[in-house]
Formats: structure tokens, C-alpha cells, sequence
């Protein structure tokens, strides 16, 4: 199922490669996490490659990417793809729900969702604070991250070195993607 998810992914961005590698490496970080942080694989890894699949249909629409706009309109999206590929409706909910969240930390807390925040805060963090120096990072990480592993690995990636954030060539114009 991950072959085929990732797969439609690419279909859905197309010539974009800034939302394919971004929702690569948030599935990188999210199974990273999930070594070590309870949840159900199979939805996060569906989470993690379909979060920002509205993104272009809200650049069509409201001619933006803002996070509100994605929520509305990727889980229509990735309910279409979700069913087309067999997932069962439980997951299917589940990640849709995800995805209607992915950048608000309240309305779900399920360890599937707070997987996916981190990993796509993992990846976002540069872009957000471009050139912040560590100690300024500190009080960040630890409000934002929602699991103890998340946070740990946002102290080792961006805390331990006094080389601040050099600004991400994936950021988006409107902040998390």
C-alpha cells in the first residue's frame, strides 16, 4: 500500500517537486518516530504521504496554500484515494481526520496524529525559523512537539549546534506545508 500511496502522491503533485520530497521526508520522520512511538503504521504512513494532497486543489480555489484551505480540501482527496486503493474505512476516516487537522495541535490527539505533527514540524522547523540560533529554538520545541520523541530529535537536528538555521529552499509562502 505505501508503493501505491506514494505512487498517487507523485500523480496528484505532479511536476512538483517540493510537495513530493516534503511529503517524502515527513514519511521518513514519521516512521523514524514510530520505532519508538505507539500508533498504527499503516495510518500514519497514509497520513504522512496524503496530508498536504489539497494543496494545489486550494491554490485552484482560494489561491492559496494556508492551512485551513489544505484541511478542506485534502480529505476529499485522499478519501478518493484511500478507497480506490482498499484501505479500510476505520484508517480511512482516521487518516482523512488527520489531514483535516494536520495543522491545528487541537480538535485530535490520537498517537497516529501527534506522529504526523512532529514529523511534519521536523521537516518545517527551518522554514518557520530560518536563522534562528538554538537557545531561541529551545522554547519552540519544547511547546510544539507532541511526543517525547519528536522533541528529542528536534533537540538533536536543531539544538545541538551553534550554527543556526540556514533557510530551507522548500519553504513554502505560507508557512507550514
Amino acid at each position: 500500500m505505501k508503493a501505491q500511496l506514494i505512487e498517487t502522491m507523485k500523480a496528484v503533485f505532479g511536476f512538483d517537486q517540493k510537495r513530493i520530497q516534503h511529503a517524502l521526508t515527513v514519511l521518513g520522520y514519521a516512521e523514524t518516530l514510530l520505532k519508538s512511538e505507539p500508533g498504527d503504521e499503516l495510518t500514519v504512513v497514509a497520513a504522512a504521504i496524503l496530508h498536504d494532497i489539497g494543496i494545489h486543489e486550494a491554490e485552484r480555489k482560494y489561491k492559496s496554500t494556508a492551512g485551513n484551505y489544505q484541511e478542506i480540501e485534502g480529505p476529499p482527496i485522499a478519501r478518493a484515494i484511500l478507497e480506490r486503493l482498499g484501505l479500510d474505512p476505520e484508517r480511512t476516516d482516521h487518516v482523512c481526520k488527520i489531514i483535516s487537522l494536520h495543522h491545528h495541535v487541537k480538535g485530535l490527539d490520537t498517537p497516529e496524529f501527534r506522529v504526523l505533527w512532529d514529523a511534519d514540524w521536523l521537516v518545517n522547523i527551518p522554514d518557520e525559523y530560518p536563522g534562528w540560533e538554538p537557545e531561541r529554538l529551545r522554547p519552540i520545541i519544547k511547546k510544539v512537539f507532541a511526543t517525547n520523541t519528536g522533541r528529542r530529535l528536534a533537540e538533536t537536528l536543531f539544538l545541538a549546534t551553534d550554527v543556526p538555521l540556514a533557510y530551507s529552499k522548500s519553504s513554502s509562502s505560507c508557512g507550514r506545508t
